[in-house]
């Protein structure tokens, strides 16, 4: 079962029009930091779907990874990189990223961006899982933020670059596979638009919300991913979905992020009876890849029945504890859990899409003119499994990356001001209840289609997801809600697809019925790709 080819009928010859040079969607550190490197003498509009205060770059904890130290080298940040992906890394471009991460750090420093400091001039380093060296620089637990609220109010202060937000980005518009601009509906007017570009980047970010539990926010329903695969582009590895281990696990929040730094600093998780388990699982323990700590937790709740673990960081003093951690320490206080005197209840939740549009080291798709960058693209960088703190580096070496390769070409691309397209199928309004969809793929996604996978479960949430879609098929959307609905569903399809095909174990995909990884037969990629004759 495909798709058809826009979500909407329209004929862009009745709808309004903008005409930009560069269209970059999403208001994440990918899209924000690419936008910065565009030469100002091109017209650039960044296309939000909410606020640019809203992305999952805001919500990053930890740190970004960088070889900055004297003991630390981009070889060893390399090693460690490839270690976590298990196998089906890009080589190429996890050298792009640990040999480029330094300069784009020093970027950030120059706009301003507050990270903590060891000394008067010397960085702090803190460690993460996996990672064999202290290479995670970061503005207390709240770097994400502190980079991306710097990096916004330059662009605010660039005279080339405009913020457009509650802009809910439809569909990729293409001319016989080149990109011409994007259908869009501004919710701030109820109006469907008509961006059209010379090029478009997307830097939309993951897909998270598929998923019942995840420390993504309510815009992360893959709308990036699904616009590129129905207008022709090439999707990879969508089966490696990483869960964070360490979720808060309370009545009034499933989504708080403890992050990874807290077992940096020496945190240690104690089962439901206070035992400590990891040490039993991997040699690596607490710091072991978050693959193996979200399955150790899953199997420890499994074995006690409990629906958490805890997170033990008592052992430091309360002093450094609200320096070190103050968002985890002030919001864990609100619900009553003093992290000094206190264990965290934590449990697994989706966090990070491994799999995404399918990019070269310079952000190009099959698609010519259109880019993809940070968490919606799949560069290779992670493999089947992420290195933590490697997202928002990510989102820097690529995104900068991406705009050098377009003020190399954008002059060679025509402005077409007299372009025109139109689509019309026929459609149907249906008595349905959009949201009550959207809980049950969440649902089906949890369940079945999580940290443990198997052929019954997979099988069962492939025929759920397919009744769905045969069902809205031809389904009038008309608003964010039906867009966002007919993305999911359409993800979560092509995750199952991926899962079900892919029979072995390997990073974040652990299959019950194949529990061993197949170098022989699945070290190789899994590549999803729409048949362009279905319109």
């Amino acid at each position: 079962m495909d798709c058809y080819r826009y979500l909407v009928n329209f004929d862009t010859k009745n709808l309004k029009t903008e005409y930009h040079d560069v269209l970059i969607i999403g208001s994440g550190i990918a899209g924000v930091y690419t936008a910065l490197n565009i030469d100002p003498k091109y017209d650039v509009a960044i296309l939000t779907k909410e606020s640019i205060e809203i992305s999952n770059s805001v919500l990053a904890q930890g740190g970004i990874a960088v070889s900055l130290d004297k003991t630390d080298s981009p070889e060893f940040h390399f090693r460690d990189t490839i270690y976590a992906g298990a196998g089906l890394c890009s080589e190429e471009s996890v050298w792009v990223l640990v040999n480029e991460a330094a300069e784009n750090v020093k970027t950030l420093l120059k706009y301003g961006v507050q990270f903590d400091m060891a000394g008067p001039s010397e960085l702090s380093f803190g460690r993460e899982a996996a990672h064999s060296k202290n290479r995670i620089i970061h503005a207390g637990d709240t770097t994400g933020k502190e980079v991306c609220d710097k990096l916004v109010s330059v662009v605010r202060t660039r005279k080339n670059i405009i913020i457009k937000e509650r802009i809910f980005v439809i569909d990729l518009v293409t001319e016989n596979g080149e990109c011409r601009g994007l259908l869009a509906y501004d919710v701030n007017t109820s109006e469907m638009v008509f961006f059209a570009s010379r090029v478009v980047v997307c830097a939309t970010g993951g897909f998270g919300q598929l998923y019942e539990y995840t420390t993504n926010p309510e815009v992360a329903t893959g709308d990036g991913v699904s616009l590129a695969y129905r207008a022709g582009a090439q999707l990879a590895d969508l089966e490696f979905i990483q869960f964070h281990p360490t979720v808060l696990y309370h009545p009034q929040n499933r989504s708080f992020l403890i992050t990874e730094a807290v077992r940096g600093e020496g945190g240690i998780l104690r089962n439901a009876e206070g035992k400590r388990f990891m040490p039993e699982y991997h040699e690596l323990a607490e710091l072991a890849p978050r693959d193996v700590v979200s399955r150790a937790i899953f199997m420890e709740m499994k074995k006690t029945g409990k629906p958490n673990v805890y997170l033990d960081i008592t052992f430091k003093p309360r002093e450094w504890l609200e320096k070190r951690f103050p968002n985890i320490f002030r919001t864990c206080l609100g619900y009553g859990i003093d992290i000094s005197k206190d264990y965290i209840p934590v449990a697994p939740a989706e966090h990070y899409c491994m799999g995404g549009i399918k990019t070269d080291i310079f952000g190009r798709t099959k698609i010519k003119g259109f880019y993809a960058c940070g968490e919606a693209a799949c560069s290779g960088i992670h493999g089947a499994n992420r290195l933590a703190s490697n997202s928002l580096l990510e989102g820097l070496v690529f995104g900068n990356k991406i705009a050098g390769e377009i003020n190399r070409i954008i002059d060679d691309i025509r402005r077409d001001s007299g372009f025109s397209a139109s689509y019309h199928r026929e459609r149907k309004s249906l008595d349905v209840d959009i949201n009550a969809i959207k809980k049950d793929i969440q649902k089906i996604m949890i369940q079945h289609v999580g940290i443990i996978r198997d052929r019954q479960g997979l099988e069962l949430a492939r025929e759920k997801i397919a009744r769905y879609r045969e069902m809205l098929r031809d389904y009038k959307n008309t608003n964010p809600d039906d867009f966002e609905v007919q993305n999911m569903l359409l993800l979560s399809y092509l995750v199952i697809e991926s899962a079900l095909e892919r029979e072995e174990s390997r990073g974040a995909h652990f299959r019950a019925d194949f529990d061993r990884t197949d170098d022989i037969n699945w070290k190789r990629h899994i590549i999803k790709e729409r048949d362009m004759n279905e319109v």
